[in-house]
């Protein structure tokens, strides 16, 4: 075997060029970064550039969701109804047990993944940092819980214009309708990542938004049932404070006009209503700060 000999005296070190090249393209930086996370995580919330397994559960929820809506277009424009039989305002409220679903089975998902398999300090080794992330994944759960909710009362508007009802009222019924549910996704969008962002393990995560969600506002109905039985309607109020649902129901009666599903209908007045509305505001804050104190750790 021949060897290459170095000669006396010449220095053996060698430089050798094995073709990399420097990058040379744009850098889009931070924003675009950021907008891309927002984009992938907002269509993982449906399924899409996933398996098809993943689309089946969502798409199944969004389909519940949009078909009272259809059957309720359908029999007010085969009778002439004079109104909808069910309010803007109200169609989140009676839906709720499939926001919740959509929202526990998600909200792990978006987030329970990233702290399972170790993949968020990749996510910082990039040019975004952890209010990059956090707010990307907060816009990006509170806009799929917004499209989840505000189709189905686009397709009440639509119906009840093809019904011929009169356009005025159902217009600012529309209006209410849609603030309603934006509000309702804000604050539903940081509860279940809170939920989901405190264990890697999605199962968990799951439990915990539903008991979030469900066991509050059973309790809270429950207990508001026996105190309007016992006479105390003063206190119904008071205790709709209590549930994320009846929260959202306190806040859209005392200001947008609608019809409270508290016991005998009798929703917070103006000055509780304030009060909601403080408390739903400090949840949204409370929820974003959390996250980031959660990913302050993780992020390391």
């Amino acid at each position: 075997m021949a060897t290459e000999l170095t000669p006396p005296g010449a220095d053996p070190t060698r430089i050798h060029n094995i073709g990399y090249r420097k990058y040379e393209g744009q850098r889009l930086g931070r924003s675009y970064a950021r907008r891309s996370l927002y984009s992938q995580s907002l269509r993982g919330a449906f399924g899409l550039g996933r398996s098809a397994k993943s689309k089946v559960l969502p798409m199944i929820l969004f389909a519940v969701m949009c078909l009272p809506a259809g059957i309720i277009v359908a029999v007010a424009v085969a009778t002439k109804m004079k109104d909808l039989p069910l309010e803007y305002t109200r169609y989140a409220i009676v839906t709720q047990a499939i926001i919740g679903l959509f929202l526990a089975a998600q909200a792990p998902q978006s987030v329970s993944r990233d702290l399972r398999f170790k993949t968020v300090p990749l996510y910082f080794s990039r040019p975004i940092e952890r209010a990059d992330y956090v707010l990307a994944k907060y816009a990006a759960m509170a806009s799929a819980l917004f499209f989840l909710t505000a189709v189905p009362v686009v397709i009440l508007y639509i119906g009840s214009l093809l019904a011929e009802l009169d356009f005025g009222t159902q217009t600012k019924g529309f209006a209410q309708g849609m603030v309603s549910v934006a509000l309702l996704s804000v604050l539903f969008a940081g509860l279940g990542l809170v939920m989901a962002a405190l264990t890697p393990r999605r199962g968990f995560g799951v439990a915990a938004v539903i008991a979030l969600l469900t066991i509050s506002y059973g309790a809270v109905s429950t207990v508001q049932a026996i105190a309007f039985d016992q006479g105390a309607e003063g206190a119904i109020s008071w205790l709709g404070l209590f549930s994320p649902i009846t929260l959202i129901d306190g806040v859209q009666t005392a200001f947008l006009g609608a019809a409270s599903a508290f016991p005998g209908g009798q929703g917070p007045g103006t000055g509780a209503g304030v009060v909601y509305l403080l408390v739903v505001l400090a949840l949204i804050a409370g929820s974003y700060a959390v996250l980031m104190r959660r990913y302050r750790k993780v992020g390391l």
